[in-house]
């Protein structure tokens, strides 16, 4: 069910938003619709807790960290290179 709402905005953000609304061949109730739903769902998600799946768990080194504390990035990165290039 719709139902009418009134906003109070600067004139020059109007005329803006119009002009995108009609480029995007969109009506401007629905692209801000669109938009206050993208921030309520954002913030529901925010709200929950997000679980971390025992798989992603398994990657990490215990600390929560993906790269082992005495990783040599500039070795690591060399091999790389190696690889690619060969």
């Amino acid at each position: 069910m719709d139902a009418k709402l009134t906003l109070k905005l600067d004139a020059e953000v109007i005329i803006l938003a119009k002009e995108y609304a009609k480029e995007q061949n969109r009506s401007l109730s629905r692209i801000v619709e669109n938009y206050l739903k993208l921030l309520a769902s954002r913030e529901m998600d925010n709200n929950k807790e997000i679980e971390i799946t025992p798989f992603v768990k398994n990657l990490t080194q215990g600390d929560g960290s993906l790269i082992p504390p005495d990783y040599d990035y500039k070795k690591g990165y060399g091999d790389y290179l190696d690889e690619k290039h060969k």
